[in-house]
């Protein structure tokens, strides 16, 4: 059951409604009974890889706290996937009864991004998505590396990308989910960073912060 956030909700639409050089969208697919395994297979969505572009990339947690429970954040690039569908130690998120967080993730230089993919894992509310993801190069004027909650990340450098919700509009929210951003021209961009900023699913108890479970970056081959 999902009590809307009403706030929430509110800065999404404003931000929905700025103004985008380029219209990025977001596909993502949900595996429910047998279909919601360690393999994370999806129809539409393809399943995580070991060694995509973000397999060492550095994480820092800008806002907010990890639950107690979760696994550190290099758990989001480390290639190893839960066995089943609630194993917080296999998971990433954020404190129970919190609104969520914002984390960075460092590429280590700039490189022609098509696709950012993620995915999670629960049989309940924290098996949904809900966060806006943004960019940045790096070399962007009064770029903030560490914007925190309150801040729009673009006023300080950061390009936004898109907002992604997975939230069912009827019936239970648990399975499997993955999701995949993407550009129709092929590419989101050039970007060193990327910025996660991550909401609760619904506030109706405390238990509303995603089991992420990883996290992609696919690099956008160019040919010779």
């Amino acid at each position: 059951m999902r009590l809307t956030c009403l706030p929430l909700l509110a800065s999404f639409i404003c931000l929905a409604a700025s103004p985008c050089v380029f219209n990025p969208t977001f596909l993502f697919d949900r595996n429910l009974g047998a279909a919601a395994n360690s393999e994370f297979k999806f129809k539409t969505i393809s399943s995580p890889r070991k060694d995509d572009a973000a397999a060492n990339a550095k994480l820092t947690l800008i806002d907010g706290e990890l639950d107690g429970g979760s696994a550190d954040l290099s758990a989001l690039v480390d290639g190893r996937l839960p066995s089943d569908e609630d194993e917080p130690g296999a998971n990433v998120f954020f404190n129970a009864g919190s609104s969520g967080g914002r984390f960075r993730m460092d590429l280590d230089k700039p490189i022609d991004i098509a696709q950012v993919n993620s995915y999670s894992w629960h049989p309940n509310s924290r098996g949904p998505q809900l966060y806006k993801l943004y960019a940045a190069e790096g070399s962007e004027p009064q770029l903030d590396l560490a914007p925190k909650r309150g801040i729009d990340p673009a006023t300080r450098g950061w390009k936004f990308v898109a907002t992604v919700s997975t939230l069912p509009q009827s019936g239970e929210d648990g399975g499997q989910y993955g999701v995949s951003v993407r550009d129709a021209s092929g590419s989101l961009g050039r970007y060193r960073y990327l910025l996660f900023d991550c909401y609760v699913t619904e506030l109706y108890d405390n238990w509303g912060n995603t089991f992420y479970s990883e996290i992609d970056v696919i690099e956008r081959l160019h040919k010779p």
